[in-house]
């Protein structure tokens, strides 16, 4: 029997919602899913988590698109959350993610599926759809960029906004490389409060995924680096945005006003994507699926309905 993934609080919406997980194969490896609803009859949602390195729990409001009669399939992607944890910094490529998605896909058999990724999913979205995959009726890409040198520039800017001390802090240690310290680590999360998610204290699902990341850091130290917004990883040059144009699957973009992806980042992915639908958040920041939960799933769900 597979070990049952993480219970939802009594306390969320979607604690009642009937589920079923499982691990299916990757290669050598196996990877946990999370299957939400049953005896659904519209096209099933799949959906991508970020990081690179989370987990799906921050995720978990994304569960309550079942209560409309449709499917919403979670997995932890390779080296994090419940999936297998291979220790091999060789393995962690974008090419290696892009392929698990077409795993996940035959392993649950979703022949016909509406994809959404998150930060990092939704970049693995927009490559996965670069490949032209068959069967996808449509594209959700939320806080995503087509360009980690614009994310990083970006970043850069709204970190000039924060105030000077916790400026100074961030350098200091990134400059000595001592971006574990306590002091780092402190200060970093002024910028995520702004930033990555505006509801503070943080919701035991997001905190789950942060400490997940925590926990076994080296997926998201290779890919990304040590925060949200020094990136020194294999990520650092990646940029997409003259191939956004090649994506033919109905797209449509989520972003929060307050977001690390910024506005300029997602209308960039919008203009770039023929036909795409951007949304913006005014309340939210990188998780608006967390800061205006009731607003997301309307606008995710009607968009969903309309491509079933």
């Amino acid at each position: 029997m597979p070990t049952p993934g993480p219970l939802p609080s009594p306390a969320h919406a979607w604690a009642s919602i009937p589920y079923t997980d499982g691990y299916i194969p990757f290669g050598e490896f196996k990877d946990w899913y999370r299957v939400v609803g049953e005896h659904a009859d519209k096209t099933p949602l799949l959906v991508l988590h970020g990081g690179p390195g989370a987990a799906h729990d921050y995720l978990e409001p994304i569960s309550l698109l079942a209560n409309a009669g449709r499917k919403v399939y979670f997995y932890d992607q390779l080296g994090c959350g419940l999936s297998d944890h291979p220790h091999n910094p060789d393995l962690w490529t974008v090419e290696l993610f892009v392929e698990e998605v077409d795993a996940v896909r035959q392993g649950l058999g979703l022949t016909e599926l509406h994809i959404l990724g998150q930060s990092w999913g939704g970049m693995l979205a927009m490559e996965y759809a670069l490949t032209q995959p068959k069967g996808v009726r449509s594209l959700t890409i939320a806080n995503s960029p087509a360009s980690m040198i614009q994310w990083v520039a970006e970043a850069n800017r709204l970190r000039e906004e924060l105030p000077s001390d916790i400026q100074a802090t961030l350098l200091k240690h990134e400059a000595d490389e001592t971006t574990g310290d306590p002091a780092y680590l402190e200060a970093m999360m002024v910028f995520y409060y702004r930033h990555v998610c505006r509801v503070n204290p943080f919701p035991d699902y997001v905190t789950r995924s942060f400490d997940q990341i925590e926990a076994d850091p080296e997926v998201y130290h290779t890919m990304n680096g040590p925060s949200e917004f020094h990136c020194i990883g294999k990520l650092k040059p990646w940029d997409i945005i003259g191939r956004l144009p090649e994506i033919s699957i109905p797209s449509l973009v989520i972003s929060g006003k307050y977001d690390e992806a910024t506005p300029l980042i997602a209308e960039t992915v919008a203009n770039g994507i023929p036909g795409a639908k951007w949304e913006l958040f005014e309340h939210s920041s990188h998780m608006p699926h967390v800061e205006e939960t009731e607003k997301y799933m309307k606008v995710v769900g009607d968009w969903l309905a309309a491509n079933d």
